[in-house]
């Protein structure tokens, strides 16, 4: 994607207080610091997470979605054409958007793109079952010696 246009860039704030869910409280502080041209809902399953995004002008084509580090990277660009016979007397929206997210802590790696309606994109996020578990020793008094 070009980068010769305005675009916007997000990134989480982790130094935030969570007072929610610790699976989630970065994923969801890095939501609140979105860009104001950028709408969300965070919903949740036992399966996984639906992040729906609003990114107005962005079609399926124009939207890259990755996984790296724990952290979801989205990208996107409207498309910026214009009637022939017009000209920009001012521009407002944003024509790029990159977003970072952290996964939250009990979801997979395994982020997908389910679909992108009339600038509407709904991202899937997993959860990885053995995320949730943890695994606690348990030894006996005697043999401790």
């Amino acid at each position: 994607m070009p980068r010769d246009r305005p675009y916007t860039v997000c990134t989480a704030a982790f130094l935030r207080p969570a007072f929610e869910s610790p699976l989630m409280s970065a994923l969801r502080d890095a939501l609140r610091d979105l860009s104001t041209d950028i709408f969300f809902d965070l919903l949740e399953s036992e399966a996984a997470y639906l992040l729906v995004v609003d990114v107005p002008g962005v079609t399926a084509e124009t939207v890259t979605l990755s996984v790296a580090d724990r952290q979801v990277l989205l990208e996107a660009e409207r498309d910026g054409e214009r009637p022939d016979e017009y000209e920009y007397v001012e521009q407002n929206r944003t024509e790029r958007v990159a977003v970072e997210l952290p996964l939250p802590a009990d979801a997979s790696e395994d982020a997908v793109l389910e679909g992108v309606e009339r600038g509407v994109l709904e991202i899937r996020l997993p959860k990885d079952p053995a995320a949730g578990e943890t695994t606690i020793d348990v030894t006996d008094e005697s043999e401790l010696g």
